[in-house]
């Protein structure tokens, strides 16, 4: 059997998080993120999958468990999938942090294999942690439900995309890609 792969990416987070950078934090879903992943969750069954995979950060394991409700498959929690470890930055505001950084944050897709922002995760560090991950998936229909920054690492890498355009690869809340 041939390995397919569906990366989705959780719904839309609390209100109060939005416009936050929450990388690993462990957050909720806004209610309209909630009605999304109840929605959601009866189309990515209709994918059916044989296997359901999330980060384990609440607001990915929500959509998760929708989806195993709908199609009786059981989730299994992979840390891999987790968002890029923003260090320092998480729970801060982009504008609290562009205000203390300017353009440092710029570092993430200029120096990708040794700028730290907040001190966490380089971005080829998420890259191989997302990668290493993808192939240690079983030859299966695989569904996963993770984060925009290891699904634009994935599909940056595999189509060859220039780092400094990843940010362009991030799906909106809720959408996937499939491999």
């Amino acid at each position: 059997m041939a390995r397919t792969v569906l990366l989705v990416r959780h719904t839309e987070v609390a209100r109060a998080w939005q416009g936050r950078c929450y990388g690993q934090s462990d957050m909720g879903l806004s209610r309209a993120g909630a009605a999304h992943a109840r929605a959601l969750a009866r189309q990515l069954a209709a994918w059916q999958p044989d296997v359901v995979l999330h980060s384990g950060l609440r607001r990915a394991r929500i959509l998760a468990e929708a989806t195993a409700v709908v199609t009786g498959i059981p989730v299994h929690m992979v840390a891999a999938w987790k968002e890029r470890d923003f260090g320092t930055w998480e729970g801060r505001s982009w504008t609290a942090i562009y205000r203390q950084t300017g353009d440092a944050m710029d570092g993430m897709i200029d120096n990708p294999e040794s700028y730290r922002p907040g001190g966490g995760e380089t971005t080829m560090e998420l890259a191989a942690r997302s990668l290493a991950a993808l192939r240690d998936l079983p030859s299966k229909r695989v569904l996963i439900v993770s984060h925009g920054g290891p699904i634009a690492a994935i599909v940056g890498t595999l189509q060859s995309v220039p780092v400094r355009d990843w940010p362009g690869l991030v799906p909106a809340a809720g959408a996937f890609i499939e491999l």
